[in-house]
């Protein structure tokens, strides 16, 4: 994937400024070479008056001083690769944009892996970037349902999810009944309804029924580690119970 579309040079001498564009056109054809600079101050005076580049490859030792300073009179947002006979401004390149430091005379070979290297980083960045996002959306505060609005004879109603006692299913239908022992057929099966509920005041104790902790009258022990529910406005016979394995996350989910 090529990223890098517009090149700016910083370079005094123009037999290495030449060198360096037939290079770049071999390894990109497709790449403009936007400028050829030869001081800091027609740099400055460049990154006065245009948008940055996507790359600018700088000759250290430029006519009129050392490249550094344009860092200091221009704003560069762009990556650098620095170009230099020398190595002994090594490790301070590194401290403005750098992506590379290479040592004339700069080889094809040289020159390609170090564009190749820094389009390659930043195609990772973009790859990570969803999955950044949703770590991010993870640590958002979720917002969780507060209202149905269902159909109900020939018009809608809207029911509170304060108002709800409990969940559950029967063989294909799912239904709410209300604190007012009213039952009302809701169309997300339990599975939906578990993400949507705020969890401190829900709890899916079986594949049946999910429960309001207002709704829960009495806590009973049951056999092998299981409890027992007795549930507001429950007229059905069949007993709510609590898996050995949710009990103990359903009493502490009470006790909290």
């Amino acid at each position: 994937m090529n990223i890098i579309k517009k090149i700016l040079i910083l370079e005094d001498e123009k037999p290495n400024a030449d060198r360096i564009q037939r290079l770049m056109l071999k390894i990109r054809p497709d790449i403009e070479i936007i400028g050829v600079l030869p001081s800091v101050k027609k740099a400055v005076d460049w990154f006065s008056k245009n948008e940055s580049p996507d790359l600018m490859l700088m000759d250290i030792q430029l006519a009129d001083g050392v490249s550094f300073d344009v860092f200091e009179l221009a704003d560069v947002k762009c990556p650098v690769i620095f170009t230099t006979a020398y190595d002994e401004y090594a490790v301070k390149a590194f401290k403005y944009n750098s992506i590379d430091y290479l040592l004339k005379p700069i080889e094809k070979d040289e020159l390609e892996a170090a564009i190749t290297k820094f389009e390659s980083s930043i195609h990772q960045s973009q790859q990570q970037y969803p999955l950044i996002e949703e770590l991010l959306n993870q640590m958002r505060p979720k917002e969780y349902r507060t209202r149905f609005f269902l159909p109900y004879r020939d018009s809608y109603r809207k029911i509170k999810v304060e108002d709800i006692a409990f969940f559950y299913a029967h063989l294909t239908i799912n239904y709410a009944n209300l604190f007012s022992g009213e039952k009302i057929v809701v169309p997300q099966t339990l599975e939906t309804l578990e993400q949507e509920l705020e969890p401190k005041n829900f709890f899916r104790v079986n594949r049946q029924y999910i429960v309001h902790v207002n709704s829960i009258e009495k806590v009973h022990n049951f056999f092998n580690g299981k409890l027992k529910l007795k549930i507001k406005n429950h007229e059905d016979e069949q007993d709510v119970i609590v898996s050995r394995t949710k009990a103990p996350l359903f009493k502490t989910w009470l006790d909290y």
